[in-house]
């Protein structure tokens, strides 16, 4: 183990770690979350930076915050090497390495803990018994939904999301000034066929989203469901990414594949807690809200174009609205045989219409009814990045 966790930790012996890009964003929100005890869980799609996240979080410990190296761990759960080990069995250990008393509070970061069987009972007893801060992350929504009750009250959730478009940007190394807006016009476009990605903005290796979504696919959906026939869920996911941003009818793409509807139903729930799609509910009643099928976006607008072309531009573009109004739990409106993107949990109403697309009659009659102070209307990345809800 200890040559294990040396590997994980370079900074115990004065080593610094790889350079990173930084993400301001999800940074201010962590090292805000230095001042209580509260365990933080980071969850995400595979691959979207939740490590690179917890190395500038423990990079930010030592330059900022004077912490002892020797006082704080990383380790991957998924690891081979530690498959017989518990949470604790490391965390004693690693006490023993560092000859750190049990008073002492220390830093501890553990990337993918659902690996872990019982994470959850012994995040708990962590969290009652030792002088610890944790950092955990999960690429499986399972972190959030199941046996959670554990560590109800004691946690804080921050979901990753792929880069924004400013993000996008300092990942290429691309500065635009004001007098060049046709420029940033186009690099836009560029990013809505790219998407956010980190590393594949970086490297831009052509089959990389492939191999992501395979991966994804096969070890946190077909592996964790002892899926035998893995071939079933790439086609049904293929089917969702060409239902992006649209209504989805599980009977229909069960029809097509040759599946019950029952296990649509469980493939798409499977699908969900692995991120790689989010489902919105219609905006309405109980009974309009459980009754109507809801519409779905790609966690990626790389991903979606990946898998279905760089086509209707307008759609790509709701999508990436979507994905940055998401922590309003947006909802979709349809009325009188017409309908709007997105309904938000602060009461605003946002559609978004690329550039000069127009709202349909029924659109602007069902726009119209809601105050006017709380509709927007979004139609390029400025406009979306200038939405502002007073």
């Amino acid at each position: 183990m200890e040559e294990t966790l040396y590997r994980y930790n370079p900074w115990w012996e004065g080593k610094s770690g790889s350079s990173l890009f930084n993400r301001p964003g999800y940074m201010d929100t962590l090292i805000e979350a230095f001042g209580n005890n509260r365990l933080i869980l980071i969850t995400g799609l595979r691959r979207v930076g939740k490590t690179s996240l917890m190395k500038l979080t423990i990079q930010h410990l030592m330059d900022h915050s004077a912490i002892d190296p020797k006082k704080i761990l990383y380790v991957s759960m998924d690891d081979y090497n530690l498959k017989d080990l518990t949470i604790l069995n490391i965390i004693d250990g690693f006490r023993k390495m560092h000859n750190i008393r049990f008073a002492e509070k220390i830093y501890v970061f553990l990337d993918e803990v659902v690996y872990q069987q019982d994470y959850e009972i012994q995040l708990k007893n962590l969290y009652d018994s030792q002088n610890v801060k944790v950092f955990a992350s999960s690429s499986s929504a399972s972190l959030l939904k199941e046996r959670k009750h554990f560590i109800t009250g004691r946690n804080r959730i921050i979901e990753v999301l792929p880069l924004d478009f400013d993000e996008y940007l300092l990942f290429k190394g691309i500065g635009i000034s004001r007098s060049d807006s046709h420029i940033r016009e186009n690099e836009f476009e560029n990013f809505l066929r790219t998407g956010g990605m980190p590393e594949y903005v970086i490297s831009g290796e052509p089959s990389y989203i492939n191999e992501l979504v395979d991966d994804i696919i096969m070890k946190d959906i077909a592996a964790i469901h002892n899926i035998r026939q893995p071939g079933l869920l790439k086609d049904f996911f293929l089917l969702l990414m060409e239902r992006s941003g649209k209504q989805v009818s599980l009977n229909k793409i069960a029809s097509i594949i040759g599946i019950s509807v029952d296990t649509a139903s469980r493939y798409f729930d499977m699908f969900e807690r692995a991120y790689l799609i989010y489902p919105v509910t219609r905006h309405g009643k109980t009974n309009e809200r459980l009754l109507s099928p809801k519409k779905i976006y790609a966690p990626d607008t790389g991903i979606r174009t990946c898998f279905t072309g760089f086509r209707d531009k307008g759609s790509l573009f709701e999508n990436y609205v979507y994905l940055r109004l998401k922590k309003y739990h947006p909802e979709y409106i349809r009325q009188d045989q017409a309908e709007l993107d997105f309904m938000l949990d602060n009461g605003y109403v946002v559609e978004a219409k690329y550039h000069n697309e127009p709202l349909t009659e029924k659109q602007q009659k069902l726009f119209e009814k809601f105050d006017e102070a709380f509709r927007k209307i979004v139609r390029n990345y400025d406009d979306l990045k200038a939405l502002s809800f007073k």
